[in-house]
């Protein structure tokens, strides 16, 4: 696995959890849906992303997306 499967997978666990706990606990948590997309779109265009830089730290390849 390389950072960028790493990251995707990340995001989707992620919006996956928030849509569970927004059905059943608060419609609040789709605020946190809403983060997530908005962090991947401003990955796409500036190359950026927190979470890969935390990939990187934690030793998984780099990938294409994120060097």
């Amino acid at each position: 696995m390389n950072v960028d499967r790493a990251v995707m997978a990340f995001a989707a666990f992620v919006i996956f959890a928030s849509l569970a706990l927004a059905h059943w606990v608060s419609p609040n948590w789709l605020w946190l849906t809403a983060f997530v997309g908005l962090n991947l779109l401003q990955a796409s265009f500036t190359g950026f992303c927190p979470a890969a830089v935390v990939f990187r730290k934690l030793g998984i390849k780099a990938g294409c997306a994120f060097p």
